[in-house]
């Protein structure tokens, strides 16, 4: 019988594992990946919220079914599994283990005091597979959970820090993980300053229109190509500027099967009408995608924030794939959360952003993106002398707990002595200030000098050119490296389905046709009519625009969320 492992991270975005064999030298198997997070909500506070409202055994219920469907998708017996190791946020991690996660919901030890509130002992351990409620896995396999430091500094920021070895380094250092909750920690004079933001899904590819994650078929980075011929004669129309957009086409390059960038489709951005074919057929365009195209498309005067300078006000991709004004604004709010989590950070460490010499760029996003497109539109401090593009840390961390528990113990001994100072962002008057500034430059079209002034005016680090070329180093050439011999299995449908027929209800759709997520489906039994849910579409407790839409008054969301899984 042979004895197999499972590294899993439960990502923000979206939940990965491996399966790992033991008896051939710890080789990766197989790879599976999920579309979407399972729990309702766009990002980790829509999570957290999700579960005060509906209790946690119900977010665990979710979570852990999740975790079951990427385990059946490895593609192994599961009889022979004797470990696995989880990693993730402190969020993600407590929802899986069913513990107590309310001290990560509410700030204040009076206010915990008041709830009953006991915050748990996030630390390194190992438990049997039944400790997990719901999990299919033998009773003898062991779960290894990696600790945190604080219930703010997860195990998913702990893996960014030692995967990239930045603790073991004489220099000034950012790293941050671009995703839907984006980690980021500064190191400096040997404190590291921890801090994260929900971003959003828009650096991922969701909340984008015609967006997805980093999967085969995604346009991951576009490249414009200019025209000799004068700007004028392509129809561009002129928005509150006096420079016209130049001419030329898009380059698109679009992931395959083994999440390589090939050459895609170039196109004319104002008609999506093709120039030259590519290689690949693209389906949509996911966060590194969307970087690429904001850089190349303020170059070219294409976008002249917060607008988009085409006739349609929209750039037009391959196979009718657009990116609109709304999709610019999603993306600037998420691309502004990173930038204003930065300048806090080096306030909290009394540092410039330009005294900052190295930058770190983990997950998906950090790992296709093109660095010098991301540094150009503020995402990496405009002074860095070194950029390192690192891969999913999370997943290799757990990967490397699999294969030698010593890597526990390990996170543990770091954990106990890394001299840290957490800034919570939420309750930082820094980072309301700058982010302020962020929006009212991505979504209103504040002028830098406008946004400089105010920096300065709040003795706040100042935001710089980029005036020399940074060195980038891509160690891994895929966000996972490794994808096994039997290669990548992607799950397009996580979700949990679930069904309710209310009382009185009409069955007039309004519920259906306000739902912009499309998570919502009528059914009719009998002359009854019911709701069915998808709860990985759902934007959930944060939305509610199905409930409100309901002329009777009849639907209840929770009551939906909290059904039976439908069979």
């Amino acid at each position: 019988m042979a004895k197999l492992g499972i590294a899993l991270d439960l990502g923000t975005s979206g939940f990965r594992g491996h399966a790992i064999d033991f008896d051939q030298d710890g080789i990766i198997l197989s790879t599976a990946v999920t579309t979407r997070h399972p729990l309702p909500g766009a990002n980790v506070i829509d999570h957290l919220h999700f579960a005060l409202e509906v209790g946690l055994d119900w977010a665990h219920q979710v979570v852990v079914d999740a975790a079951n469907q990427v385990i059946d998708n490895l593609r192994i017996d599961k009889n022979e599994v004797v470990r696995l190791a989880v990693c993730g946020n402190p969020i993600q991690l407590s929802l899986f283990q069913e513990i107590e996660f309310r001290d990560l919901a509410y700030a204040g030890k009076h206010k915990l005091e008041s709830l009953g509130v006991v915050p748990p002992k996030r630390d390194a351990q190992i438990v049997k597979a039944p400790d997990i409620r719901g999990l299919d896995l033998p009773p003898d396999a062991d779960i290894m959970i990696p600790p945190a430091v604080r219930h703010e500094i997860g195990a998913d920021a702990l893996a960014m820090m030692i995967q990239t070895g930045m603790l073991n380094k004489d220099e000034i250092a950012i790293v941050t993980d671009y995703g839907t909750n984006a980690e980021m920690a500064l190191i400096h004079k040997g404190t590291v300053y921890t801090g994260s933001t929900a971003a959003g899904p828009a650096l991922e590819g969701q909340q984008i229109e015609d967006g997805l994650l980093a999967l085969p078929g995604a346009i991951s980075d576009v490249k414009f190509q200019r025209q000799e011929e004068d700007a004028t004669t392509v129809g561009f129309k002129r928005v509150e500027s006096d420079d016209q957009p130049e001419s030329g086409y898009l380059k698109t390059y679009v992931l395959d099967k083994e999440m390589v960038p090939r050459p895609g489709d170039t196109v004319d951005p104002t008609t999506g009408s093709v120039s030259e074919k590519g290689e690949l057929e693209a389906v949509g365009i996911t966060g590194t995608g969307v970087v690429a195209l904001l850089s190349q498309g303020m170059n070219a005067r294409l976008i002249y924030i917060p607008r988009i300078n085409t006739p349609d006000t929209e750039i037009h991709l391959p196979n009718d794939i657009k990116f609109t004004e709304n999709d610019l604004v999603e993306a600037g709010k998420a691309i502004g959360s990173v930038r204003a989590g930065h300048i806090t950070l080096c306030e909290e460490a009394g540092i410039q952003l330009e005294d900052i010499e190295t930058a770190y760029m983990s997950g998906a996003s950090g790992t296709y993106v093109d660095a010098l497109k991301a540094q150009q539109i503020g995402m990496i401090p405009a002074r860095v002398k070194k950029i390192y593009q690192v891969g999913n840390t999370s997943l290799a961390m757990a990967r490397d707990m699999v294969r030698d528990e010593e890597n526990l113990w390990h996170m543990k001994q770091v954990a106990d002595e890394l001299r840290q100072h957490h800034c919570m962002f939420a309750a930082s008057k820094v980072f309301e200030k700058v982010y302020i500034l962020e929006l009212s430059y991505w979504t209103e079209g504040m002028p830098l000098e406008q946004y400089q002034k105010f920096l300065k005016r709040y003795g706040l680090p100042s935001l710089k050119e980029v005036t020399e070329l940074p060195e980038v180093i891509k160690t891994v050439e895929k966000d996972i490296p490794e994808l096994g011999v039997m290669g990548l299995k992607i799950i397009p449908d996580i979700g949990q389905r679930k069904t309710v027929f209310f009382e009185d209800c009409l069955g007039d759709g309004a519920c259906i046709d306000d739902c912009q997520e499309n998570a919502l489906e009528m059914e009719e039994q009998d002359g009854n009519f019911g709701v069915t849910i998808n709860l990985a579409l759902c934007d959930g407790v944060a939305c509610m625009r199905c409930e409100r839409a309901c002329s009777e008054k009849v639907f209840d969301l929770i009551k939906l969320i909290t059904a039976e899984v439908r069979t």
